[in-house]
């Protein structure tokens, strides 16, 4: 009599080992694919706003400890110098020679122009492999149902404002989640439609419902929902921004002057201090909950601002704001494109470093690329910094470019050291050329056009090779309202 159970053991037992050894060798999903990606912006903070950068007043703690712990750029600059065309270099990976978006136009019937659906997003990238997406705060890149919407543009979920105006009013009379108004118990004072805003202009007269604080709970919420699988979550907050349509000396919105209420200064200076260390906590507190989740050295965090201070302005010129560097939001200069840039990820990154290699927003995308293990889509202006965060050599950049079309219109080129500074571009007999040496001199106070004109003409000659004119943002029209 055959003995069946002498055949079949030995074959259950390799076909069980050949099982163990493919499983064994085979990736999980979490091996398979890149790190938990955090992206925080800040919006108008300048370079000099926190203490890893010179501040001396503002108490950021929790961001000077994401600082300590991985990397803090000194030559990192956003994609424009005001906020949409800033956050479309940053999602699509093009300067704003190829952007689509090249200015803060408004679109009807509300919002800003927005990326049209052939666009291709980090978002878009990150999901293509199995990533969550989610965006949290102020999108700036098309409303609701337009083509920028985030629905369309790669992200599974998005809670905010997607106007630029509405998320002004750090009270509002609703936010957005997934295309749904959700009402706030506030009171909302809309302005005059005749004004630039065509009434979206508000301030609120009953304040109950902190906007900024709402981003902050709803991140830990998705957070603790989704920290089992790879997630990219883009938080966009509106602090310092002030709101511009508020009473006078009410412009920066908090609920509390927090630890500067006892100081001398006027009611928008405490504000804006209270604003970016309000901030900090809530940096500090998203930090925790990485740790809560067991989630921190698996999760990578970039931290940065979308362009440089409000010049002129009382509380910025008080805590000097954009630090050593001239001018700020709206500007071309250093002091409103040359932004803070601080990368954590705990057990890859070596903690207290600090990066002098040029970079700009446009280089995020390829870096969330290199990240994920994926490749970044053919033609487009960004590097991946990646290399630079891991010790590795890095490639560098040929030249960064920027254009503004409003304002007078504005350029400026940067390659290598070198910083050509062009303003009121649209004048009938050129604009004003100015060249810098960045080396030597970073705040741009010495004006060396003068004394090599060669070099101004060879790198004028250059802004006209590395761009291409737009449809929607003809740059020798001035239709914008920034």
């Amino acid at each position: 009599m055959i003995n069946l159970q002498r055949i079949y053991i030995p074959i259950l037992i390799c076909v069980f080992l050949f099982l163990a050894i493919i499983t064994g060798c085979s990736p999980t999903r979490e091996e398979q694919t890149g790190p938990n990606i955090i992206f925080i912006m800040a919006d108008d903070m300048g370079y000099g706003d926190l203490g890893c950068y010179g501040q001396e007043t503002i108490l950021t703690p929790n961001i000077d400890r994401l600082a300590l712990s991985g990397i803090r750029f000194t030559q990192h600059y956003a994609g424009n110098t005001v906020c949409a065309p800033s956050r479309c270099a940053l999602m699509t990976g093009y300067h704003m020679g190829h952007a689509e978006v090249r200015g803060n136009r408004q679109a009807e019937p509300s919002g800003q122009w927005p990326i049209s659906k052939e666009a291709i997003t980090v978002a878009k990238l990150l999901k293509s492999v199995g990533y969550r997406t989610a965006m949290i705060g102020k999108w700036g890149l098309g409303i609701e149902n337009s083509s920028g919407d985030p629905l369309k543009q790669g992200f599974d979920y998005y809670y905010g404002y997607l106007d630029q105006v509405l998320a002004h009013n750090y009270y509002p009379e609703y936010l957005l989640r997934n295309g749904e108004r959700e009402y706030l118990d506030n009171d909302v004072q809309y302005l005059d439609t005749s004004l630039w805003h065509k009434g979206l202009g508000s301030y609120s007269t009953r304040k109950l419902e902190y906007s900024h604080d709402l981003f902050l709970e709803e991140a830990l919420r998705y957070l603790d929902k989704n920290h089992g699988q790879p997630f990219f979550l883009y938080l966009p907050f509106t602090i310092p921004h002030d709101n511009g349509e508020a009473p006078q000396g009410e412009r920066m919105e908090i609920p509390a002057y927090g630890l500067y209420a006892r100081e001398d200064w006027p009611g928008d200076t405490k504000r804006y201090a209270a604003m970016i260390t309000r901030m900090d906590r809530g940096v500090g507190i998203i930090m925790n909950k990485l740790e809560e989740l067991g989630i921190e050295s698996n999760t990578i965090v970039f931290l940065t601002s979308d362009n440089g201070p409000m010049p002129g302005e009382e509380f910025t010129e008080f805590f000097n704001s954009n630090g050593i560097f001239r001018g700020g939001k709206r500007d071309v200069y250093e002091g409103g494109i040359r932004v803070p840039l601080i990368v954590s990820w705990k057990g890859t990154i070596k903690p207290g470093g600090v990066s002098g290699h040029v970079s700009a927003f446009w280089d995020f995308l390829p870096t969330a690329c290199d990240l994920a293990g994926i490749a970044a889509p053919a033609g487009i202006d960004g590097i991946s910094y990646q290399p630079e965060l891991m010790g590795k050599a890095q490639s560098n950049h040929e030249y960064l470019y920027w254009e503004f079309p409003s304002v007078g219109g504005k350029q400026a080129i940067r390659r290598g050291k070198w910083k050509l500074v062009i303003n009121n571009c649209f004048r009938e007999d050129g604009g004003e050329e100015e060249l810098f040496d960045l080396e030597h001199d970073p705040g741009e106070m010495k004006d060396l056009s003068k004394e090599y004109p060669e070099l101004v003409k060879e790198l004028s000659g250059q802004i006209e090779s590395v761009r291409t004119e737009s449809e929607i943002f003809p740059f020798y029209e001035n239709n914008e309202k920034n």
